[in-house]
């Protein structure tokens, strides 16, 4: 009886150790490593798209359009509404009810400093003089030759010992926090809206950071 077990269980382990070579040749013999072939596909669903592309047509609108325009009133995902209007009247409202509502910190200010240096500095300068590159005399030489280009009209200083004028009226230094957001989200003159390129957090980051400037 004793003999008859371990028969059977030397029998088993070998069919073990017979499975499992024959699965490592398998593998092993489905590509090199070094090109990708073809082979039995898992999961097909899982990387083929269901959902249309918005420029497909889709039949299950009655415009056949698979990109809907959102119904009036909705508000997406993440987006933070501005109550105010791209108007003079709803800029003074901004400048006298908006208030910074962060605290003002060493983080705060460093991460300002870096959203103005990349979104900012290019018109108004790097210490926020109005003298960015993009005002400056510049140059390129390509297989056309070398020609100028244009410069943009500098915007005025932020700096108080500077005391340029607003001209939407003011000195630049005394722009409060509200018409600066404003500004940003809408954009003025030569300066384009700048709502899509950064969220409110770091809109009022970037005006903190135009605070410490203002005062130099």
């Amino acid at each position: 009886m004793k003999e008859n077990i371990l028969a059977m269980n030397k029998r088993s382990f070998l069919a073990t150790v017979c499975f499992a070579v024959a699965a490592a040749t398998v593998v092993s013999s489905c590509g090199d490593g070094k090109r990708r072939e073809q082979r039995m596909e898992f999961a097909r669903n899982m990387y083929d798209p269901v959902a249309y592309n918005p420029d497909q047509p889709n039949a299950n609108f009655k415009n056949k359009i698979t990109a809907q325009t959102p119904p009036e009133g909705s508000t997406p995902i993440g987006f933070e509404k501005f109550e105010y209007e791209n108007t003079t009247e709803d800029y003074e409202l901004a400048g006298e009810e908006m208030v910074n509502p962060l605290e003002l910190s060493e983080a705060n200010l460093q991460k300002g400093e870096a959203l103005f240096q990349a979104y900012c500095a290019v018109c108004h300068g790097a210490d926020g003089k109005g003298d960015g590159p993009i005002t400056q005399d510049r140059s390129v030489e390509d297989s056309r030759g070398k020609r100028d280009l244009e410069n943009f009209p500098p915007p005025p200083s932020l700096q108080k010992s500077d005391k340029a004028s607003s001209s939407r009226g003011g000195l630049m230094s005394e722009l409060t926090d509200g018409k600066i957001y404003h500004t940003i989200y809408y954009g003025h003159n030569s300066m384009g809206p700048y709502a899509s390129q950064m969220k409110p957090e770091e809109r009022w980051q970037v005006i903190m950071y135009v605070n410490e400037l203002q005062e130099k």
